[in-house]
């Protein structure tokens, strides 16, 4: 089916507001014992990850981070909270998530959102970049 010019016309990109929607949507879809476990992690849209932060991974482009884990996981936490001890946070950056779905149409925009959010959680739980890759590998394997 075609789409016309005019149908695009009154279209806009999603906002911040719609990516958090979709984010949380995620979250409550995790099963049982995921979503009590990632119960109090935040979740925050931004436009792009700050340079700072950029600058500490050694990213040239805003465009290369989706999401980001910040806080002390599961598998660190003592079992009493440090005292002033920010929440644990996963950032997802708006921009970087509508440029990867813009190229890669097999995905829709949920979807990568919800992959990027449950990526990041796996720090939260104590999975290193390279464990999570591991288990994506094995779950895409015949």
């Amino acid at each position: 089916m075609a789409v016309s010019h005019s149908d695009w016309a009154a279209r806009h990109a999603p906002t911040l507001d719609d990516i958090e929607a979709l984010a949380s949507q995620a979250l409550a879809d995790l099963p049982e014992p995921f979503r009590s476990l990632a119960a109090d992690v935040t979740c925050a849209v931004a436009e792009f990850a700050p340079e700072d932060v950029l600058v500490e991974f050694g990213m040239q482009s805003p465009f290369e981070l989706m999401g980001l884990f910040t806080g002390i996981g599961l598998v660190q936490d003592g079992s009493t909270p440090q005292t002033g001890q920010l929440p644990n946070t996963v950032f997802l950056y708006r921009r970087a998530i509508l440029d990867y779905w813009s190229e890669h149409d097999d995905n829709t925009l949920g979807e990568v959102v919800t992959h990027v959010l449950i990526h990041e959680l796996g720090h939260h739980f104590g999975f290193s970049d390279d464990d999570m890759d591991a288990i994506e590998a094995a779950a895409d394997a015949p």
